[in-house]
């Protein structure tokens, strides 16, 4: 079952968190230079693959879980677009979880699988650059999106 989902930034009728998770996500693109997104069954807004990384798991096993689970597809970790620990932003969910999350965007290339929406998305596909820019998603995900595209020669760290 999904539990809706709200995402807060620099809000200040925000509620106070009650938790902090670390999550994932992953900047998959085609031969084409598209990237991989999902639309997400809790928001319905666009995203990129991920989610919370489980205590047993590494942080790149985390991406290669949740882009499989969430888009079909098995991937390598090949890079690291940024840390993203803004406290600004705060993720409520409808069975009271308020969230600090903190993500750890990473790069991978795609190595087999084949394209699955799963439970968690009502839609999962390759989006072009120009495509990109007019999806509605969080403005957290357009920045992780936008780092990855500036091709810059060091990771964000904020």
């Amino acid at each position: 079952m999904t539990v809706a989902r709200t995402e807060y930034y620099d809000d200040p009728d925000a509620p106070e968190p009650n938790s902090l998770v670390v999550g994932v996500s992953a900047v998959v693109v085609d031969d084409q230079g598209r990237v991989l997104m999902q639309r997400r069954v809790d928001n319905g807004l666009w995203a990129l693959p991920g989610g919370g990384m489980d205590l047993t798991e590494s942080v790149p096993q985390a991406a290669v879980r949740e882009v499989r689970e969430e888009t079909g597809y098995d991937v390598e970790v090949t890079g690291l677009v940024g840390l993203y620990t803004d406290a600004r932003h705060i993720i409520a969910y409808g069975d009271g979880e308020v969230r600090r999350q903190f993500n750890v965007c990473l790069t991978a290339r795609l190595v087999g699988g084949s394209l699955t929406v799963s439970d968690e998305s009502t839609d999962v596909r390759w989006v072009g650059q120009e495509e990109i820019k007019t999806l509605p998603m969080h403005d957290t995900q357009r920045l992780r999106i936008g780092h990855f595209l500036d091709g810059a020669a060091t990771p964000y760290v904020g």
